[in-house]
């Protein structure tokens, strides 16, 4: 036939070459089926085809592409239009072969089927096909039906190809030998490509899941970090994208491909993995006291013990002065007694409050407290004095700022320094290379004050400096610590702002953050509606309003 000449021949296995290279090459799975039986009706001239997967259970065959030129049809890939036809069963209802459709017939039998005229072939049923030539007048004359088998020589599919068309004269023909050859060829290329892009998505998948595996430990050990987890992740991709759509400035030259997306994404998933080594008595420390539990209460009850004591000892002293009794020293003890309560009400009222760790506290109030732990004596139920606090315990209620102890900070901050030793454990591919870099970078400076290793701005990756960003943005606005309120947009912002002044963070990624509405976007998928506030971006410190960061126009 004109199609089998030498040189139709030739260019045609040039072409098998080029699909079987760009096939290995394709990520996205809708483009590699299209491309599949786009290249399919290439190389053997046919009009129209159809491409099926099978199901997972191995019981039905899915349409998942259809074209035809003639009739202009362009079903599913990446069409958007969706293939809306039932799936071809494999098994009758009696639990037989289901031979009669040739697609199935394919599959099951792992046998190429080339039928030159549907409407004369015989043992298959197409009554379908009948049915579909008198709805659009077209007529379906011959078919290549192809089972495509991978690597294992398992079908995953079948490649069913419509009316070869002749090259001369345009008539419809039956499929040739070096057509069916052609196809099977294809077939066995793309089944491989299929199956290895499968693959590779599953092991992403399971990465993935393990990743978040990880990240459900945490939030079950501390409900205060899970979250965190999550959120700082999309902010990162956020801050990302928003660079990456920067024209002009500084950050102009900063690009992402989809690889670098993904390496990105994967590093803010992770960027807080050390915390499963975080105790949790640190990592939710709502007061100072608490560890396993909120030690005030054994505060409180010392107080009501000298209290106790302090009763006790105003009515021996009464009933010393008896029988005679005296008024006047009556009344001055009385007196005592209620001045020692109130000044004992007033101590403990004092040490609540400063257990809460919500308000800085001055100098002068971190000496009342060793006032009260030192200056007052108890006697416990070992019957032997002590002080009524221990060293512990005024080390705790004496924390000038927050809940934590300066060993606890070290507790909690170690928690990057176990990320990057177990981040840099894992034999990480080429393109997940700087996942190490990305996650254990968030907690350094741009002038090199950060932990864990004292990094400057010029030793870090844009990459690493966005996910600092997002990782305080997100901590700032979060309502779910059990040490502080999550703020508004307005306050998190003029922070923010300060950090850019003082050297913390990126003071070009802050610009962008700003300019380009960032926090907006995540505000509006992740903030409560009484934190979003008005912004005036005028009034935020340090932040430059100028044009040098103009988005790129699509």
């Amino acid at each position: 036939m004109p199609n089998d000449t030498l040189d139709d021949l030739f260019k045609r296995f040039e072409r098998l070459n080029e699909i079987g290279a760009a096939l290995s090459h394709e990520r996205d799975i809708d483009r590699l089926l299209e491309r599949i039986l786009v290249a399919a009706k290439q190389i053997t001239h046919a009009e129209g085809g159809t491409l099926y997967r099978m199901s997972e259970d191995e019981r039905f065959l899915r349409f998942e592409i259809m074209h035809n030129d003639s009739l202009k049809i362009a079903l599913g890939g990446t069409s958007g239009n969706p293939v809306t036809l039932p799936p071809l069963p494999l098994r009758t209802e009696s639990g037989e072969d289901n031979n009669s459709m040739v697609a199935a017939y394919a599959a099951i039998h792992q046998q190429t089927v080339n039928i030159a005229d549907a409407y004369e072939a015989e043992g298959f049923d197409f009554s379908g096909t009948r049915r579909f030539d008198q709805r659009t007048g077209y007529r379906s004359r011959s078919f290549l039906t192809v089972p495509m088998k991978n690597h294992e020589n398992t079908v995953i599919g079948v490649l069913q190809l419509i009316n070869a068309i002749d090259g001369d004269s345009g008539a419809i023909v039956p499929f040739s030998a070096a057509d069916q050859r052609l196809a099977e060829s294809l077939a066995s290329q793309a089944a491989i490509a299929l199956t290895n892009r499968q693959l590779i998505d599953q092991l992403e998948k399971l990465f993935e899941s393990f990743i978040r595996l990880i990240n459900v430990a945490i939030d079950e050990k501390s409900p205060y970090t899970g979250r965190h987890c999550e959120r700082v992740p999309e902010l990162t991709m956020m801050l990302a994208e928003a660079v990456n759509d920067t024209r002009e400035g500084p950050l102009a030259d900063f690009a992402m491909s989809d690889k670098d997306r993904y390496e990105l994404k994967i590093a803010g998933l992770l960027h807080d993995c050390g915390k499963v080594t975080t105790p949790v008595h640190v990592v939710d420390k709502a007061t100072k006291l608490q560890t396993l539990c909120d030690r005030i209460h054994l505060v409180d009850t010392r107080f009501e013990v000298l209290k106790r004591d302090a009763r006790i000892a105003a009515l021996e002293a009464r009933l010393a002065l008896r029988p005679a009794g005296d008024a006047a020293a009556e009344a001055r003890l009385e007196e005592e007694l209620a001045q020692t309560l109130r000044q004992l009400d007033d101590d403990r009222e004092f040490l609540r409050h400063a257990n809460i760790g919500s308000e800085a506290m001055s100098a002068e109030d971190q000496a009342r407290v060793g006032r009260i732990g030192t200056g007052c004596r108890w006697t416990g139920v070992d019957g032997a004095p002590a002080d009524f606090l221990s060293a512990d315990e005024i080390e705790n209620l004496a924390i000038p700022a927050g809940t934590l102890t300066r060993a606890e900070r070290e507790t909690i901050n170690n928690h990057i320094v176990a990320t990057i030793k177990m981040l840099e454990q894992l034999p990480w591919p080429k393109h997940l290379a700087n996942v190490p870099e990305y996650a254990g970078g968030h907690h350094e400076r741009m002038d090199g004050k950060g932990y864990p290793k004292g990094l400057r701005r010029e030793q870090m990756s844009v990459q690493a400096r966005i996910m600092g960003i997002a990782d305080i943005f997100e901590a700032l606005t979060a309502r779910d610590r059990p040490y502080k309120r999550g703020k508004t947009l307005s306050e998190s912002l003029e922070i923010l702002g300060k950090f850019r002044l003082n050297g913390h963070i990126d003071p070009d990624l802050f610009d962008v953050f700003v300019r380009q509405k960032v926090y907006l976007k995540y505000a509006e998928r992740f903030l409560d509606p009484q934190l979003i506030d008005e912004v005036d971006e005028g009034n935020i410190p340090g932040f430059d309003s100028g044009n040098s960061g103009q988005q790129k126009l699509p």
